[in-house]
């Protein structure tokens, strides 16, 4: 039986994962590090890559969450309770930034250097070095796509490793990001849950709202501190841009069948008027690194 959402390759809609961005994308490199096997699908915003699962047109969906230099993604958080996706894995990439220009070219010779904005301050140092100037671009990759096309020999873009090599261009330097640590941490993402036991240490992220009761939030949170459960994220946020009413994210180290969390859980639902649980899944390795 042929697939109705194969690609002109014939790749079946089950061998293939969603990722924002361009072909070469810091999200590419994460697609082909988590799951090689599955071809990547290029798409223009978070919201396309949701419908790309939603309509069948990917399996999965490869969402960034947060940086450990600029901190969470913009509306990631509205957007996942909202996407009717279930979070399946996360995983933890190394943000290598490398400086590239088309071939032939000196690193004398730029002038400037086009990235995403978020990239250009973690370069700082290095670029002023070279007194080379940064301009924004909507899409590191995509940069890197314009300038193997424009051939412009004064201009260099930021981006990943797999970036030159998707577009043909020379790299220059390779790791010139201040921040050693540098690392952007995304959820793997498709239709169905899956609540299977996997590895050492389960994550289980669930959002909540708490009921309209004096220190609700105190007392909800008090299970988990009973209970020994640690909680590695909490984030507030406005809903419907409402400065009353409050939506919370959260992840936790367990099982939600784990006795401790579970009433951990129980206890929490005492004191809420909406609670979802997004995703049961395996930790990274190097969460703990």
């Amino acid at each position: 039986m042929s697939d109705k959402h194969a690609t002109p390759s014939g790749t079946p809609a089950s061998a293939r994962i969603a990722f924002q961005g361009e072909l070469g994308a810091y999200s590419h490199q994460a697609c082909r590090d988590a799951r090689p096997e599955l071809e990547p699908v290029p798409c223009r915003s978070f919201e396309d890559v949701i419908d790309a699962v939603k309509t069948g047109a990917a399996n999965l969906a490869m969402l960034p969450v947060e940086n450990t230099t600029y901190g969470r993604v913009a509306d990631i958080h509205r957007l996942l309770p909202e996407s009717g996706l279930r979070i399946l894995d996360e995983a933890f990439v190394r943000v290598h930034i490398s400086l590239m220009a088309l071939p032939g070219v000196q690193i004398e010779e730029l002038e400037k250097v086009r990235a995403h904005p978020v990239l250009i301050p973690q370069a700082a140092s290095f670029l002023s070095r070279y007194n080379i100037r940064g301009e924004s671009a909507a899409d590191s990759a995509g940069a890197a796509a314009e300038l193997a096309q424009a051939q412009t020999r004064e201009v260099g873009v930021l981006a990943s490793d797999m970036a030159a090599e998707t577009y043909g261009l020379n790299i220059l330097a390779r790791h010139i990001e201040d921040n050693a640590h540098n690392t952007t941490r995304f959820l793997i993402m498709g239709k169905a849950a899956d609540l299977t036991p996997r590895g050492d240490l389960m994550m289980t992220t669930f959002v909540f709202r708490v009921r309209n009761i004096p220190a609700a939030l105190y007392k909800a949170m008090g299970g988990f501190a009973t209970n020994g459960v640690n909680m590695t994220k909490l984030e507030s946020y406005m809903v419907g841009g409402n400065f009353t009413a409050t939506q919370f994210y959260a992840d936790v180290e367990g099982h939600p069948d784990d006795p401790a969390l579970a009433r951990a859980l129980e206890e929490l639902d005492y004191f809420t008027d909406y609670l979802e649980i997004l995703g049961v899944y395996p930790a990274d390795p190097r969460r703990k690194g």
